[in-house]
């Protein structure tokens, strides 16, 4: 089967995640970005998981009545790929796989793959900055050659990293930060702060997911910068997803997976008006 559309969603086989990859298949046919058959990629880090998930995803209710997928006759086919974007061979493989079997590129990928781990220590913040900012940055970069022009790269960041957390001083560094270098240096200092335990003195939360996910809006913005003024035309944008009863929250979430997506999914299939380096919420910017 060839396909018009090709699109990646990582950290896909639960929760949001998941419920993004069910609403790409179920939206995209009535979106203005539909030309025809649609692939989507299911990414994971753990290959029995994923591919338990791929097998949930085929046999969903809701996919069925739809018609959605292709072995239904519908437009959009999801496979599953092994991705850790933590570990730089396995992104490595999965953009070498991208490249061979997609020589005309890809359409969009979601970042959704992140960790949120218990407690507050200088090993959680080095994992947590690891994943969540350096990693996922990190994979925005490996991909962004494969895409074509007009594609979309979403991070799924929150409003955990909103500003206010942050002393007026740091605060301000990030609205003024331009590059990923000057949010790279945000994060040192943060990490250093930690290690120092003056992280409060320093102007920074005693909290490592939080200020993971406000160098994740931060470093969208900058990578999105720097593609417009090279002229490039993929458009970046961050969101979050709202509080969403997942693992990660303990299930203890306002919205259902599937409400959780729509912004996600919003901005990766959607008309947004050429918006790039925003940060998005319930369908529309929220102020970072």
């Amino acid at each position: 089967m060839s396909y018009s559309r090709i699109g990646v969603v990582t950290g896909a086989n639960k929760g949001i995640g998941y419920a993004i990859v069910r609403q790409l298949a179920l939206q995209y046919p009535t979106s203005p970005t539909n030309a025809g058959p649609l692939l989507i990629y299911l990414t994971s880090r753990d290959q029995s998981r994923g591919e338990a998930a791929l097998q949930s995803l085929q046999q969903d209710s809701q996919l069925k009545e739809a018609k959605a997928l292709a072995s239904d006759g519908g437009v959009a086919e999801i496979k599953y790929h092994a991705l850790d974007i933590t570990e730089e061979d396995s992104v490595g493989k999965f953009v070498k796989h991208l490249r061979e079997k997609h020589e005309g590129g890809i359409d969009f990928v979601i970042n959704n793959a992140g960790i949120a781990l218990n407690g507050f220590d200088i090993d959680v913040v080095k994992k947590t900055l690891g994943c969540n900012y350096y990693n996922t940055l990190s994979a925005c970069h490996a991909f962004l050659p494969l895409l074509k022009p007009h594609g979309r790269i979403v991070n799924v960041a929150s409003t955990g990293g909103k500003l206010n957390i942050f002393s007026p001083t740091i605060r301000n560094r990030f609205l003024a930060s331009k590059t990923e270098s000057d949010v790279d240096a945000l994060m040192q200092e943060f990490t250093a702060a930690v290690e120092a335990g003056t992280q409060s003195e320093a102007g920074f939360p005693s909290a490592a997911y939080a200020t993971s996910k406000a160098g994740l809006i931060a470093g969208t913005r900058a990578l999105a910068r720097t593609e417009k003024e090279k002229g490039g035309t993929v458009l970046i944008n961050s969101c979050c997803p709202g509080y969403v009863a997942t693992d990660m929250s303990k299930h203890n979430g306002t919205l259902t997976p599937d409400q959780g997506a729509q912004t996600p999914v919003m901005l990766a299939l959607k008309d947004i008006n050429g918006e790039t380096g925003e940060f998005w919420k319930d369908l529309k910017h929220e102020e970072w």
